[in-house]
């Protein structure tokens, strides 16, 4: 009997093809489950979402808005006649987060590269989304493509789905994808947004490299210091008690300085602990951000490189924000709230609000007294041009470069100053201790 025979009245035997073919269909139907298990769960539990709008007059609007998800309050409000600029949901004290969880950004440029290809490939969008879930490793991600697929299958946009999930993509991500999908370039924008993502994961991965050594040394520097106060300094304490002898000031300055640290280390602790909760707590408070983001710009070197790493942004996304297509008035308002600085936030807000009036974007922009002059030539030769994507790209490529320069500028210097700072204590505690030797030496030998 051949391999192709069968024997009377039973099937035939599926090949390794059709059953891998099966065992596809049967994984794209559980994800399909998940994903209606998950839209019902949410259907039958509506929020209460805070959102932000720009209305038919570009005038920005603020209120609260029930429904079932994120992406239906967006649907809504776009059947109203509204632009979301950002919707979230309103969450008791309960529910309040030290620190919100956010979807690593390498994954999320992953995700856009691989939906870019299926895209411009053919496939539906569902379809896509569903191989990419059963490829992405990370839980918060897979989590947040399962609900995109059913935001989908309910009804809503790609945006209004991607809004729902501020968590893994950004204001200004959402505001590209809307005016993608309105001209049909998905695939386009998405390789874009890709792009943009990978510059600027390289940025950070650059800074966080050039902080890695100076933080070492610091830290080595806090434990060398706490090491000396605690386990050291009190042996030499009792030693020099014990000799009853007249020891010089600068080592009665540092064993008091020990013995204080010894016995007060909690309301050391305490203090730490305060002031890192209340920055915490100023970060969270609209004013008390604003303080400490004015007090950062005034900072002499930290304050630069805040400074050019909020014009590099600015410029980077606007240009992005415009190249895709998106109007004027919806992409300032969408720069603004995408600023990492309460005070740069509320001069593109006003620049925003002047441009409204019709007094153009250079004029307001100089007004504000934070861009450059480099930055505000740029936006007037773009603005009489036309050509303000091409000119803000060149701006951030060239801000871009700059940060990278100050910042290993800023390290450099920073490298040097923990040394010097180590060496004076160290210096010191041991000039302290030689001192109190050599004396003790003197009286034994003049008594």
């Amino acid at each position: 009997m051949s391999d192709t025979e069968t024997l009377p009245g039973k099937a035939p035997k599926p090949s390794k093809k059709e059953r891998a073919t099966a065992a596809r269909r049967s994984k794209s139907d559980k994800v399909a489950d998940r994903a209606k298990k998950k839209a019902a769960r949410q259907a039958k539990k509506p929020h209460r979402f805070a959102y932000q709008a720009l209305d038919a007059t570009g005038k920005k609007v603020a209120g609260v808005q029930a429904g079932a998800s994120a992406g239906a309050v967006h649907l809504a409000l776009v059947e109203r006649g509204l632009q979301p600029i950002e919707v979230v949901e309103k969450r008791s004290i309960l529910q309040f987060e030290i620190t919100k969880k956010r979807v690593p950004r390498k994954e999320v440029m992953n995700f856009s590269r691989q939906l870019s290809v299926f895209v411009a490939a053919g496939v539906p969008i569902m379809d896509a989304l569903e191989v990419i879930e059963e490829e992405t490793t990370g839980a918060m991600m897979k989590n947040v493509i399962l609900s995109l697929i059913a935001s989908l299958r309910g009804g809503d946009t790609f945006a209004a789905a991607a809004a729902a999930h501020p968590e893994a993509f950004p204001n200004y991500y959402v505001g590209i994808l809307e005016s993608a999908e309105l001209t049909g370039n998905l695939d386009v924008v998405l390789n874009q947004l890709a792009e943009y993502m990978e510059r600027d994961q390289k940025a950070r991965s650059k800074i966080t490299s050039a902080l890695i050594y100076p933080s070492v040394v610091a830290g080595m520097s806090v434990v060398t210091v706490v090491v000396l106060a605690v386990f050291v300094l009190p042996r030499f304490v009792t030693f020099f008690a014990s000799l009853h002898a007249k020891l010089p000031l600068v080592t009665r300055m540092l064993l008091s300085t020990s013995s204080w640290t010894g016995r007060n280390w909690w309301l050391i602790a305490l203090v730490i602990v305060v002031l890192v909760a209340g920055t915490i707590t100023m970060r969270r408070l609209s004013k008390g951000r604003e303080i400490l983001d004015t007090l950062i710009l005034r900072l002499p070197v930290i304050g630069d490189i805040a400074q050019t790493a909020v014009l590099e942004r600015t410029c980077r996304i606007l240009a992005s924000l415009l190249r895709a297509g998106v109007d004027m008035p919806h992409s300032m308002a969408v720069v603004a709230e995408s600023a990492n600085n309460t005070v740069y936030r509320k001069a593109l807000e006003g620049v925003r609000e002047d441009m409204l009036e019709g007094q153009g974007l250079a004029g307001p922009i100089t007004r504000t007294g934070l861009f450059p002059g480099a930055a505000k030539q740029m936006f007037r030769v773009g603005e009489e041009t036309g050509t303000l994507d091409q000119q803000l790209e060149v701006a951030a490529e060239y801000y871009g470069r700059e940060l990278e320069t100050k910042v290993d500028h800023a390290t450099s210097l920073f490298e040097p100053a923990v040394i010097i700072a180590m060496g004076v204590v160290v210096g010191f505690v041991a000039v302290a201790l030689i001192s109190a030797m050599y004396g003790i030496y003197r009286q034994v030998k003049v008594g």
